[in-house]
């Protein structure tokens, strides 16, 4: 059984070096734990998955030219999230016609990395 995943919930990207948050837009009429289950649509930047604080991906250009300008220096650079396309989730029900979100999620970042929940924002609700 998997935990319901809710708005709230801590998302960590392979190339972050903080966690950032999940925030619900999908859908606002299944809650679990009382806040809203996030579904797989719940992938736009900033919107639904915020920052993972400094960046440490070559693939953003942003820590490309850092780095180029530290001379070869790995010089991390404020993450900005770029989703390709949405979270990949399998064996979930749906919610507002949408597979819902569960621990094990994954969402591939167009930068190089890959986002997954570390916490699901509750611990109350499994299906």
């Amino acid at each position: 059984m998997a935990t319901a995943v809710v708005a709230g919930a801590s998302v960590q990207c392979t190339m972050g070096l903080a966690p950032g948050q999940l925030l619900v837009t999908s859908q606002a009429m299944v809650l679990a734990g009382g806040r809203p289950v996030a579904t797989v649509a719940d992938a736009a930047p900033i919107t639904n998955v915020t920052p993972c604080g400094m960046c440490t991906s070559l693939g953003n250009p942003q820590v490309a030219a850092a780095t180029a300008a530290a001379l070869g220096v790995l010089t991390p650079m404020p993450c900005v999230p770029a989703p390709l396309g949405i979270w990949s989730c399998s064996g979930t029900p749906l919610v507002g016609g949408k597979p819902a979100l569960a621990i094990g999620a994954t969402l591939t970042c167009s930068y190089g990395g890959c986002i997954s929940i570390v916490s699901p924002g509750q611990t109350i609700v499994t299906y």
